[in-house]
């Protein structure tokens, strides 16, 4: 099996770690990630309904992976993977 597969496999059974609101995507929530990806190596994130409505979900997904230098394993729904490179 490859890494991403592995990767999926071990984040279906993650609960989220992190919540995105309203508030959308601030330094604070990009530290919090940084800090989970070098402690955890995988990271899960839910976005809430009221931060998603009008973006699309793949550009946030990238642009998440871009600004934490990691990497996307899934985008499902309103919930982001994010792991380590």
């Amino acid at each position: 099996m490859d890494s991403l597969k592995l990767l999926k496999i071990k984040a279906q059974g993650m609960e989220p770690s992190v919540r995105i609101g309203k508030g959308g995507i601030t330094q604070g929530i990009i530290e919090e990630i940084k800090k989970q990806l070098a402690k955890k190596k995988l990271v899960k994130i839910k976005c809430l309904k009221s931060f998603i409505q009008s973006r699309d979900r793949k550009v946030l997904a990238a642009e998440l992976a871009k600004r934490t230098n990691s990497k996307v394993v899934y985008q499902i729904g309103f919930v982001i993977v994010l792991a380590r490179k």
